[in-house]
């Protein structure tokens, strides 16, 4: 149960972040307002993936690795809304993004697809 919600609340994380990247790079209202919601998003993703540590040596990196996801993704949204360039942070959010689902996939609570 614990490694679907982690999955559930990461999966809607990723999701309002688009949602709120796309609100502000349009200039709507609301952009506030979802950015706060990404943000309880990435509290709740911090949350369960730290319920699912049972060895924190094995799990440490993967938990670094997923704070700098979380850490790419609200640069990415503050740099938007000042109007910064966002390409170094949109590279970093990727690259990090791929390497967190390898070491969550791979590691033993994963769901062995490596």
């Amino acid at each position: 149960m614990g490694t679907h919600l982690h999955i559930t609340t990461w999966v809607i994380g990723i999701i309002l972040f688009f949602v709120t990247y796309s609100m502000l790079k349009n200039g709507s209202p609301k952009a506030k307002m979802m950015h706060m919601i990404t943000r309880l998003f990435y509290l709740l993703i911090f949350i369960t993936g730290g319920m699912l540590i049972t060895d924190f040596g094995e799990y440490a990196v993967k938990m670094i690795v997923g704070i700098i996801v979380i850490a790419a993704m609200e640069m990415v949204l503050v740099r938007t809304k000042k109007g910064k360039a966002v390409s170094a942070m949109w590279a970093l959010f990727i690259v990090a993004l791929i390497f967190v689902l390898y070491l969550g996939l791979s590691l033993p609570q994963g769901l062995d697809w490596f």
